[in-house]
């Protein structure tokens, strides 16, 4: 396979053509939906297609996605863009050093009429809340996300309230090497599905990126770029359940666990992948598989899913860093000498 914008040598979900047999679970109409979301999302953003495969994928999955790339790859104007082919609810929270919880999940504020306090609701109460920048706030203010991310619900002063379905957060950050960022904790980084890596374009592309501008595109008007409402919470349920019941052989199974398993023993590693990312690569696999056009899960499709699934889950050893090795090239070796079932 070749070298793809996420970096999947093994198998790739992003630029490949999409097989056209209708999965049974489901009708292909509501599949081909999903799918044409895609093209909807280019007449906005170019070349981040894989990108907006495994954002389908997280939507697919009940999964949240970690977006990193430099400024300026059009990591915010790929969500909105998103939102709006999907038809959902989007709100964006500015992660800044001062921000706090409240202003994430929502307060309690004092009614002078009625004489008491009201819940005002914060704007992680959307289909798909944006958090930008995240890794440039306070540990603090990146906890207040944890309740809503696993569990779909905020307790403000005891009182627990449900998030609208569907419910994924979509934040992203910079590189950690930038000034004034701070690493997301382990267990917050462990609550996110995947993580995409959004590269800069290459020249063909950066050149059809200015092209759009100098003949008038403006990212603040997606309605001028033609994007169509071309599927919605509806058809996103129906795929999620069809989703549900792709099948997985024991053979599969056994690999996934065999691949996170190899990421605990590898040298390179000080942090390997815990169970919950075997579970995560299980839901991811099954998503791409029904996009695909199966009912079934291949190892090639988990090998397509792993590195996105599993690169923010492990952590490298000192000695590794200080050798260059990239959590990307490990995964890969990894993928490379784990037995495949036939």
């Amino acid at each position: 396979m070749s070298q793809q914008p996420n970096g999947h040598e093994h198998g790739t979900y992003g630029d490949a053509p999409v097989g056209t047999m209708a999965a049974p679970h489901a009708p292909a109409p509501v599949r081909q939906a999903l799918l044409d979301v895609r093209h909807e999302v280019a007449k906005a953003v170019v070349g981040q297609d894989s990108t907006v495969t495994g954002m389908l994928i997280a939507l697919l999955s009940r999964g949240h996605v970690l977006l990193e790339g430099v400024p300026g790859v059009a990591k915010t104007l790929l969500v909105r863009a998103l939102s709006a082919a999907l038809s959902l609810d989007t709100k964006r929270v500015q992660f800044t050093p001062d921000l706090m919880p409240g202003d994430v999940t929502g307060s309690l504020v004092y009614d002078a009429a009625k004489s008491e306090f009201s819940f005002r609701e914060g704007p992680v109460f959307t289909n798909i809340l944006l958090a930008d920048e995240i890794n440039r706030t306070p540990p603090k203010t990146q906890a207040s996300l944890l309740e809503a991310m696993e569990e779909r619900q905020v307790s403000v002063d005891g009182v627990s309230r449900r998030l609208p379905v569907p419910f994924i957060v979509a934040a992203t950050q910079n590189p950690v090497e930038y000034e004034g960022t701070y690493p997301l904790p382990e267990a917050q980084l462990d609550r996110f599905l995947l993580k995409l890596t959004m590269p800069l374009p290459d020249r063909a592309a950066e050149i059809e990126v200015v092209r759009r501008h100098a003949a008038g595109f403006d990212p603040r008007d997606l309605a001028a770029a033609g994007i169509r409402s071309v599927a919605g919470a509806d058809e996103l349920e129906r795929a999620r359940r069809a989703v549900a019941a792709v099948e997985v052989s024991p053979e599969v199974l056994g690999y996934i666990v065999d691949v996170v398993r190899a990421t605990r023993a590898a040298p390179s590693f000080q942090l390997g992948v815990s169970p919950r990312g075997a579970t995560a690569l299980l839901n991811t696999s099954r998503a791409w598989a029904w996009l695909s056009g199966r009912n079934f899960v291949t190892p090639d499709d988990v090998k397509a899913l792993a590195q996105p699934c599993l690169r923010h889950r492990v952590a490298l050893r000192p000695e590794a860093l200080m050798d260059g090795v990239q959590v990307d090239d490990v995964l890969g070796s990894i993928l490379a000498s784990v037995p495949v079932p036939r």
